[in-house]
């Protein structure tokens, strides 16, 4: 999806893992997914750049729709859609 396509999302859920390090983004993320309905979107907020990594291989390794990455200043925004 495109920057603009992903900032018009509604994340059922929203999950602040800013000033967390590996692998709190991503252990958060997989505690979180369970509260978003099948279809839905949760977006991560982290300030560690590898969740920008960590996150596309859980979703391929796992199953769900990983959507992109936006930068902001000083984290990112890292979009999931729920598949199962």
């Amino acid at each position: 999806m495109t920057p603009d396509e992903l900032r018009d999302l509604k994340a059922e859920k929203v999950i602040d893992a800013r000033g967390t390090a590996c692998p709190g983004p991503l252990l958060e993320a997989k505690r979180g997914i369970a509260e978003v309905p099948v279809g839905g979107v949760m977006e991560v907020l982290s300030s560690d750049e590898a969740t920008t990594e960590d996150i596309p291989l859980w979703c391929r390794k796992v199953g769900h729709e990983f959507l992109g990455v936006i930068e902001e200043a000083g984290y990112w925004r890292v979009f999931v859609r729920r598949t199962k």
